[in-house]
């Protein structure tokens, strides 16, 4: 939104969004958690008012009429919403930014895409060819914000032997993950009593955190959103749960492991799953250097034999994790150091030209 107003200061905005869009001059039409619900059971229970919302976006669009229709991750909100304002305004060209997992994940999404979506505004640089090969709609790579951030990644020296554990960023996850998380150091405790350990948190998960570290057999330090990317350059290694954090490590030069677990019945979804790594940076280098641990591999034994050697300044896993990052930061890179204003400009090229540019060149920054 900076970059589109940068580009076009009298430019306008409507639709759904949260503080950080507000900030930049949106007024959203509900609150974003209305629509913020992750997992299969606390879907099903707010399904009629996340039905209602979508009716309500749709209907919203439509009577703006807008240039441009960009609708931002969450698939299952947002592409409901842009079948409907497709049908009701073919005119208006529609712009997806962020990929969904297509490459890892109900495929067919891909093809059917085509009907509502005209460009896909990719983050992930092998995202281009799997909408390629799957039959998908015209897909750019731009670059994945967390490019814009370098500086603010880039490795430091690193101080004795820290330990950052990462549960993940949403209750359900820090609820299942910080017990296991609390076992793992239990052990690794015994080996190095003076293990530093310390784990990032939100405001509004903190008192979530303190109840789940109940039993640890250590009172880790909390950091603050501040202090979060100064630790991800410090520390020695780290405990993730999957998602974008192992991004943010991997670019501050932090070697990991990397677990996940879901509930039961979602557990059984994996099967369907396509992806050759659940862990971004793996993805991207296209090589798995990083351990990962899924469901009931998932164990305490095997997260702290997978740790122990990453947190010795010299070994073998460590250097080919910093190895790995390397190579998948000149990956990332390829698209240059600027995806906002990447992104913004092919929307203004959308929204200037109309649709109908499935072979055209979008325009790039200056």
């Amino acid at each position: 939104m900076r970059a589109l107003r940068k580009a076009r200061p009298s430019l306008q905005f409507a639709g759904v969004g949260g503080e950080a869009m507000a900030g930049e001059g949106l007024s959203s039409l509900f609150p974003l958690t209305d629509i913020a619900v992750m997992g299969l059971a606390p879907v099903l229970a707010r399904l009629p008012k996340l039905v209602a919302r979508i009716n309500e976006t749709a209907r919203a669009v439509i009577a703006a009429k807008p240039d441009c229709l960009v609708i931002i991750d969450s698939p299952d909100f947002t592409h409901r919403v842009a079948r409907k304002v497709r049908r009701a305004l073919p005119d208006v060209p529609i712009v997806d930014y962020v990929s969904p997992t297509v490459w890892a994940w109900r495929p067919g999404r891909a093809r059917r895409m085509r009907a509502y979506v005209d460009c896909v505004l990719a983050l992930l640089p092998f995202e281009p060819e799997a909408h390629e090969r799957l039959g998908g709609p015209r897909c750019v790579y731009v670059g994945h914000p967390l490019v814009e951030r370098l500086d603010d990644l880039r490795p430091a020296p690193r101080r004795r032997p820290f330990l950052l554990v990462l549960p993940g960023s949403r209750r359900t996850e820090i609820r299942r993950m910080t017990p296991l998380y609390g076992a793992v150091v239990a052990r690794l405790l015994r080996e190095r009593p003076d293990l530093d350990v310390a784990i990032p948190v939100a405001p509004h998960m903190e008192a979530t955190l303190r109840a789940a570290l109940k039993g640890w057999p250590v009172a880790p330090r909390l950091l603050s959103q501040a202090e979060k990317f100064p630790a991800f350059r410090q520390a020695r290694a780290a405990l993730a749960t999957s998602g974008v954090a192992t991004l943010e490590l991997a670019l501050a030069g932090a070697p990991m492991v990397v677990a996940y677990k879901v509930s039961g019945p979602e557990s059984l979804l994996r099967f369907m799953v396509r992806a050759p790594s659940i862990v971004l940076p793996n993805l991207i280098a296209g090589e798995k250097t990083i351990p990962e641990f899924i469901q009931e591999a998932a164990t305490p034994q095997a997260l702290a034999e997978a740790l122990r050697p990453l947190l010795e300044e010299k070994s073998a896993p460590r250097a080919a994790q910093l190895a790995a990052f390397a190579r998948m930061r000149a990956r990332l890179l390829g698209a240059g150091r600027h995806p906002s204003a990447r992104a913004a400009a092919i929307v203004l090229d959308y929204a200037t030209k109309g649709r109908g540019r499935e072979n055209g060149r979008s325009l790039d920054p200056a």
